[in-house]
């Protein structure tokens, strides 16, 4: 596959505004409805390719699927281009978050709706479309296959980072010793518009602000500083990015004094109900946050701050990632990473994508409804998501 030409920063912008607006169901379906844009529909980059920038944002710490949108964005545009995906992918549920926070009372009371659980239908068939799809590039062959199902295996049983990061790194293992590359699909390379000396900057970037701005918030006891701070923290050392940053985050906020035990759950409730990354919760914690700034101002410095590592590791680390993708050690290597991620997908098709949504016989068949007009009528995912939405929205039975 050729690359293409790059994209302007406003079509960047609105084509991640629009995942950002319908894309629900948790950072693997994120993941699913990024392969159907931009690997099916747009075809910026092939299957393997897609898949090795998976990898790489799974062994980074941070939110893996802004991080694999923020290298979609850079590859087509550089810095900037991974500034607007970022943008376009986030705002919308960070601004719908800092509204609740700010007290948008029927917000809140319409968490738990029926047009919600349409759209964790839905996810279940998005998914499933990007297993087939990935399952058929990836884990072709029974050497492959193997190592999806294993890979699915440990992630169930050691549900947490260590298992993915574990299951991604044996089987890079694995393939590094036993797979051919002969079974690999031709190498297609990531236009990455970055130098490496400026990679290596941001790299350098990360350390530096994850060492000193304790030391600064320390020194000055600003409350601005701390903030930052204590976000910044949380986004560089969680692996595995949504649900596993929550305790992290609980941990920083509450025993501080900054957000009540009570308004942290109240705003976790409302996270569910928004499309996009659920790390913009920090945009709902700063909000609503006791000290000053909060608000606004502090919506804005909780998310810049819990996005910021994940973008100074990805801008960073894309410009030397297509040369190590380049090694006959590495391609053996990314054949059983592949595969393990196609592992990884499988395992959260199960848990919680599937037993979070599918309650009885109607759930099934709307999901099943979904995955035709997705995979054989050829129908958008943002639309398959409105009609999902509105159907349940409308009082269709949950289950049966």
């Amino acid at each position: 596959m050729t690359a293409q030409a790059p994209s302007s920063l406003l079509a960047i912008l609105l084509i991640f505004l629009r995942l950002g607006l319908t894309s629900f169901g948790g950072p693997v379906a994120h993941l699913a409805y990024f392969r159907a844009e931009f690997v099916e529909r747009r075809r910026w980059l092939d299957e393997h390719a897609y898949a090795d920038l998976v990898a790489l944002c799974q062994f980074l710490p941070g939110p893996a699927s802004s991080q694999v949108g923020m290298a979609l964005g850079l590859s087509r545009a550089g810095i900037p281009g991974a500034v607007a995906a970022f943008l376009g992918f986030t705002l919308p549920s960070a601004i719908l978050l800092a509204l609740f926070a700010l007290g948008v009372a029927r917000f809140g009371s319409q968490v738990d709706g029926g047009w919600l659980h349409g759209l964790k239908v839905v996810a279940v068939a998005v998914v499933a479309q990007a297993l087939w799809g990935m399952g058929r590039s990836l884990a072709a062959d029974r050497q492959r296959a193997t190592l999806a199902v294993a890979s699915a295996a440990l992630v169930t049983a050691v549900p947490s980072a260590l298992g993915q990061i574990g299951a991604i790194a044996g089987c890079g293992i694995v393939g590094w010793y036993f797979l051919r590359t002969d079974a690999a699909l031709p190498h297609s390379a990531v236009p990455v518009p970055v130098k490496r000396s400026t990679g290596a900057l941001l790299l350098a970037g990360f350390f530096v602000i994850l060492f000193a701005l304790p030391l600064l918030a320390q020194g000055t006891g600003a409350y601005a500083l701390k903030l930052f701070d204590g976000f910044y923290r949380s986004g560089a050392l969680v692996f595995g990015g949504g649900h596993v940053v929550l305790p992290l985050l609980q941990s920083v906020v509450v025993p501080a004094g900054w957000v009540s035990n009570d308004a942290f759950l109240a705003g976790y409730g409302a996270a569910q109900a928004v499309p996009g990354p659920l790390f913009t919760f920090a945009a709902y914690l700063g909000a609503i946050s006791t000290g000053s700034p909060s608000g606004w101002t502090g919506a804005a410095i909780a998310s810049v701050a819990i996005f910021l590592p994940a973008f100074l590791l990805v801008a960073g680390a894309m410009p030397f990632w297509d040369g190590l993708r380049r090694h006959a050690g590495i391609k053996r290597a990314m054949l059983g990473v592949n595969a393990g991620v196609v592992g990884l997908l499988l395992a959260a098709f199960y848990h919680p994508v599937w037993t979070g949504a599918i309650q009885g016989a109607t759930d099934l068949a709307l999901a099943a409804t979904a995955y035709l007009l997705l995979v054989f009528w050829r129908w958008p995912p943002w639309l398959v998501v409105i009609l999902a939405a509105l159907v349940t929205g409308v009082g269709f039975p949950a289950a049966a």
